[in-house]
């Protein structure tokens, strides 16, 4: 399954320069291990989301390595391990 997701510019760059390799995320699609996530940037100002902007984290492909819930995670929600898809 790929899963297309909003994320943060900041945190898109972490993810590209190598430094961010998790998301939390509220598991309401029900992550797995294997599943696909495409990222859609986004920049943030206040409490505005503005819309989509040209990112290279939109021409990648990550593969979920591991799915954490439980141990300390709020309830819903999931910490999620990802690499590149090769």
């Amino acid at each position: 399954m790929i899963h297309e997701i909003k994320i943060l510019k900041q945190f898109a760059d972490e993810i590209i320069s190598g430094n961010k390799n998790f998301e939390v995320r509220k598991n309401d699609r029900g992550y797995q291990k294997g599943d696909l996530i495409k990222f859609n940037a986004i920049q943030k100002t206040g409490n505005i989301e503005i819309g989509g902007i040209k990112h290279p984290i939109g021409e990648e492909l990550y593969e979920i390595t591991y799915v954490l819930s439980g141990w300390g995670i709020e309830k819903d929600y999931v910490v999620f391990g990802i690499k590149p898809k090769e």
